[in-house]
């Protein structure tokens, strides 16, 4: 990346913040929180769990939408496999390996769930489980580990990229790569101390996760400039 193309980019994300609004991803920081404050992987009732730890009070955006219900989805898992999405889960979750297999295999895992269901279902018409494209198991990551993941999207990342003229851009997405830069992109961010002042302005305790969290570094890459 061309490092001062990159400080620009955070020089206009820090106006931003400064003068803007309306922040697009502010109501994540409140699903941050929550999913911080619920999940439980020994819950008795794991359904009920993963129900409760995916809410908003502004937004569902990012697991519902038009065409788009992988929340829905892993319900059906949750109720039909109960203990294979607890390990899929558990496995997601394990520090011990590297975060692009884990990524990969839940994927995996839900290609297998999906086919599975729709073998013992034939009139179940549904195709999709909706994680193929990495967004939820990011999400995942993102809420369970705020200081290591961020919310993933595959176009605002390569847009990212080309602006700041990285050096072979993935061909396929790469939620690896992208953890690493948005890393990158927190850690120059969180050197400027009136960045984070105002970063924290916008949140209010008691509804948004206050703590140190890479959904900040996901905002600057989705920023447009």
């Amino acid at each position: 990346m061309n490092l001062r193309l990159l400080q620009d980019h955070i020089a206009a994300f820090r106006r931003h913040l400064d003068t803007a609004t309306e922040f697009p991803l502010l109501f994540a920081w409140e699903s941050q929180r929550i999913f911080q404050e619920t999940w439980d992987p020994n819950a008795v009732d794991f359904a009920a769990m993963y129900e409760a730890s995916l809410e908003n009070s502004h937004s569902r955006a990012l697991w519902k939408g038009e065409r788009y219900s992988p929340k829905e989805m892993m319900q059906l898992f949750i109720q039909t496999y109960p203990d294979f999405v607890k390990d899929m889960f558990k496995d997601l979750f394990d520090e011990t390996r590297e975060a692009d297999g884990r990524v990969d295999r839940f994927v995996y895992h839900c290609d297998e769930l999906l086919r599975d269901y729709r073998d013992t279902h034939p009139d179940f018409i549904e195709t999709r489980h909706y994680h193929e494209d990495y967004r939820m198991p990011a999400l995942y990551l993102a809420f369970r580990y705020p200081d290591l993941y961020a919310l993933f999207e595959d176009d605002a990342f390569r847009r990212f990229l080309r602006m700041v003229q990285a050096k072979d851009l993935p061909l396929v997405a790469d939620p690896g790569r992208y953890f690493k830069v948005v890393r990158t992109v927190y850690n120059l961010m969180a050197k400027d101390e009136s960045l984070l002042e105002l970063h924290y302005r916008r949140l209010e305790p008691g509804l948004h996760f206050m703590g140190k969290s890479m959904l900040l570094g996901a905002e600057a890459i989705v920023f447009p400039g």
